[in-house]
């Protein structure tokens, strides 16, 4: 039996001249949003790439024969890897330089923020295996067909500035190995690696990150034992008392920087079999972003810390760190910085996923063209931005005033910011609230009736949605504190809460006005009937 909402929508449907059939295995709507219209060069070109191993699927769900992979672990690595890397050390850095924080206390926040947050994303990775659809396309089932086109827009240009900072701070780590090196040729270097892995698709994606991680963990514990005995020193060295609102804004980077997962981590499951618990999956991705947290307390030894006054990158900061080791870590800054790829490889991926889904004409292109379109505006963007407007892009995309000079002033990457976790934040309480409360927190065919998933008359109409995340961006507003804004309530002193308060207003916005529409849809029935 299908859920009363679209039950309700069937009946409408049936007076319009095309009758859908729900028991295909073929999606209804747009043939389009399949794939079924490449013609010429596109489709010799794709099926040229199938042949050769190379994933041509678009956005269509993933049929349950064809989820078959059973190696449910790389669910484990593939977000290990992207954050057990060169952009995640650069977070750990803001909380001792910039709101006051002792080693103790920053480890404290990023540990307990991390033990909360983290289950957010985790919760999302669950409905790749389990129903086969990307993020955008299972975001349909709460935002509608229409409404659904505003976080795939967003998410779009999310996902591509992230991009682009994190292929400057890439390239910057190579430039720093040598004089010879410069930005430029480093930044070329870390989108051509990041296009190659990202081009072949889901498998060669999977199979890279399995194997990412390994370099950045060696280096992690090298820097922990040039560094311990600075570590062990300021254990006790006194440090000023960090205000509340300090507290909380270090909180909402790292809240922010994780949040924002939620829109990228179902695209990484959808051809894994749907036959491991819904607990086994959650697990795997859950530990994966907590323990590659640790990654954003590292950079909290002041000798490190330090190292950034001698650079003015991420990638100096590593160099100046593993200088004793010698060769040895000169090595491992190479391999560190060659494996940025692993979190600019996912962010790739999903934006041309996101594009194909915000219009059926853009579906109707092969994913692959839109790899080739982020790697055409990625390296010249991020060549031009890195001498030119890196500070303009961190100015967009940092959190607060004082995190904006720190970012200036290193020339890091801010990583991920409240701005893209502000939207993130709203986006994902409303797929949260519409599983738990109106799906049953079940991925039935009866709740989740796939073989809609393109039709616009049998999807919910989506207005709750778009209400509610009206609600909850207007509600946070007050709440911000940015480099070109600072709201009333942040200006009093409370911090960056905007992030929390748009996802609870989001989520209590979106259940009311769902609820309604539920009951209005079921009283209009009754009258009619």
């Amino acid at each position: 039996m299908q859920s009363e909402f679209v039950e309700q929508k069937q009946g409408e449907s049936r007076s319009s001249s095309v009758t859908p059939d729900l028991a295909s295995d073929k999606p209804v709507g747009n043939d389009l949003e399949g794939g079924q219209y490449y013609t010429g060069f596109l489709r010799r070109a794709t099926q040229l790439l199938s042949r050769y191993g190379i994933e041509t699927h678009g956005i269509t769900p993933v049929p349950a024969e064809e989820r078959i992979d059973t190696r449910w672990y790389q669910m484990f690595f593939v977000w290990f890897s992207a954050n057990m890397n060169i952009l995640t050390f650069s977070t750990g850095t803001v909380g001792p330089a910039f709101f006051s924080l002792g080693v103790n206390d920053s480890i404290i926040i990023i540990v307990v923020v991390d033990l909360v947050i983290c289950l957010l994303p985790a919760f999302s990775a669950i409905f790749g295996p389990k129903l086969g659809t990307r993020t955008i396309v299972q975001a349909r089932f709460s935002w509608g067909y229409f409404g659904a086109i505003i976080p795939a827009v967003l998410n779009v240009f999310s996902l591509q500035g992230f991009l682009i900072l994190n292929c400057i701070v890439g390239g910057q780590a190579l430039a720093s190995l040598s004089s010879h090196l410069d930005d430029t040729l480093g930044i070329v270097i870390i989108a051509v690696v990041s296009l190659v892995v990202t081009f072949c698709g889901y498998r060669v994606i999977h199979w890279y990150e399995s194997i990412a991680w390994i370099p950045n963990v060696i280096a992690l514990i090298t820097m922990l034992g040039v560094g311990y005995p600075q570590l062990r020193d300021n254990q006790s060295t006194p440090v000023s008392q960090a205000t509340v609102a300090e507290v909380i804004s270090f909180s909402s980077i790292l809240t922010s920087s994780i949040i924002s997962w939620c829109t990228v981590t179902p695209d990484y499951g959808v051809y894994h079999s749907p036959a491991a618990s819904s607990a086994r999956l959650f697990l795997y991705t859950y530990l994966a972003f907590f323990i590659s947290s640790f990654a954003a307390a590292a950079p909290n030894v002041p000798v490190w810390n330090g190292g950034f006054n001698n650079s003015s990158s991420v990638g100096g900061l590593f160099y100046s760190v593993l200088l004793p080791t010698g060769a040895f870590g000169k090595i491992l800054v190479t391999l560190v910085a060659l494996t940025t790829p692993s979190a600019c490889a996912p962010t790739m991926y999903t934006f041309s996923t996101s594009f194909m889904a915000v219009a059926p004409w853009f579906a109707g292109i092969p994913r692959w063209i839109y790899i080739l379109i982020s790697e055409a505006v990625l390296i010249p963007v991020a060549i031009i931005g890195a001498k030119k407007f890196y500070t303009t892009f961190v100015d967009i995309l940092s959190t607060s005033p004082e995190y904006r000079d720190i970012c200036h002033y290193r020339n890091v990457d801010p990583l991920v910011s409240d701005l893209i976790g502000y939207w993130s934040s709203v986006f994902a309480a409303i797929i949260l609230t519409e599983h738990v409360l109106f799906r049953r927190a079940s991925f039935s065919e009866d709740q989740y009736p796939i073989a809609t998933w393109a039709s616009y008359t049998l999807l919910p109409s989506g207005i709750p949605a778009v209400v509610a995340f009206a609600c909850g961006c207007g509600a946070l507003v007050p709440f911000m504190s940015q480099a070109w804004y600072v709201g009333p309530v942040a200006r009093h002193g409370s911090g960056d809460v905007g992030v929390y308060v748009g996802f609870v207003v989001g989520a209590i916005t979106y259940a009311l006005a769902r609820g309604f529409e539920k009951w209005w849809y079921k009283k209009m029935s009754k009258s009619d009937a």
